[in-house]
């Protein structure tokens, strides 16, 4: 059985402002939009876009269905080359999995690199992936907990037994 660790909503709104002090603190790079990773980074960047005084896009990747993202990207991709600066922004940087994905789709549509940086609320050091800003870093070789972000917080405990379940390598 996982142990399940609850963000509150204090501590979640303590994080989004801990990723606005860090892309207001890097004065070399500024974005000019946010995306939100759906699923689990359309509600942070919301409140990121707030934050920091931003707009906001968002791609769609919790459906893991690549053809229904790459026209997205591929859109976002031209924007890099044309100068736009894009922060993409999700939950938690766990396997670096979804990251991996976004980054290797943008560049097979021919993303200008120096434009796209990543964000996370929680960024496990043990991941595959790297992102330039996060609120909080763990380590999956250490922590085990799965954890519960506000917005997940209503759903059935089953579904949310079902997600972790998904991944047992991950908290066990």
């Amino acid at each position: 059985m996982p142990v399940f660790a609850p963000i509150s909503h204090e501590q979640f709104v303590a994080d989004v402002l801990a990723l606005a002090d860090a892309v207001r603190a890097d004065a070399d790079w500024q974005p000019d939009y946010l995306i939100g990773i759906g699923r689990g980074g359309l509600i942070p960047a919301v409140y990121l876009s707030h934050a920091i005084v931003g707009p906001m896009l968002s791609v769609d990747y919790s459906a893991r269905n690549e053809n229904l993202a790459a026209p997205a990207l591929a859109r976002l991709a031209l924007r890099t080359r044309e100068g736009a600066r894009l922060l993409f922004i999700d939950d938690i940087n766990d396997s670096g999995a979804t990251i991996g994905r976004l980054r290797d789709g943008l560049a097979a549509a021919g993303a200008e690199a120096s434009n796209v940086r990543f964000a996370t609320l929680l960024d496990n050091v043990t991941s595959h992936q790297r992102v330039e800003y996060a609120a909080r870093t763990i380590d999956r070789s250490v922590t085990k907990d799965w954890f519960v972000f506000p917005w997940e917080a209503v759903a059935p405990d089953a579904a949310i037994e079902a997600d972790a379940a998904e991944l047992p390598h991950r908290i066990a």
